[in-house]
């Protein structure tokens, strides 16, 4: 009985000697835009994750106030609708919010229309510190801005640049 190779090792080998073609070139991936930006959006984490921790709020709990007063507009998020907002599970999000109630950091609302259903509210102290750090992270991101509009601008260029002639780029 004779082995063959599998046909797909066999096309891989065919198309690694390949040059680029119009329908290969529409699948080109920009790796040294996506690494910057990639970069950039870590050192920004980093720094958002190390002014929390110095304001004495853990990163998770940083997140959950800013969800908190930014979702917040229309009507008070719920423990479920954070739990979502931060993409952890309801179970994890009570936690959470048991342990900033305990702190000082938000108020806990019974739901008029359904009392099983709890409102959150940063209360002042939660309040304060958001907004210190909010203050903090827009000058960061303002310094940042320059770095991400150079990186758009590439992955906008490398777009135009692969796309097939004629035909309109996929958004994402």
């Amino acid at each position: 009985m004779r082995r063959s190779r599998p046909q797909n090792a066999r096309k891989a080998s065919v198309r690694a000697g390949q040059k680029r073609t119009k329908a290969r070139a529409s699948h080109a991936v920009d790796y040294e835009a996506l690494a910057q930006f990639r970069h950039q959006l870590r050192k920004f984490l980093s720094l958002r994750e190390a002014a929390a921790r110095k304001s004495g709020l853990t990163p998770q709990q940083h997140q959950a106030l800013l969800a908190i007063k930014g979702f917040s507009r229309a009507a008070p998020v719920s423990v479920g609708e954070l739990a979502d907002l931060l993409l952890v599970r309801h179970h994890t999000a009570v936690g959470m919010v048991y342990r900033m109630t305990k702190l000082g950091l938000l108020a806990r609302i019974v739901d008029d229309n359904d009392s099983r259903r709890i409102l959150l509210k940063p209360t002042r102290r939660g309040e304060q510190k958001l907004r210190t750090l909010s203050k903090m992270h827009l000058e960061e991101l303002q310094a940042a801005s320059l770095a991400l509009t150079r990186i758009l601008r590439s992955f906008r260029r490398s777009q135009r640049r692969y796309r097939e002639p004629g035909k309109r780029p996929r958004s994402p």
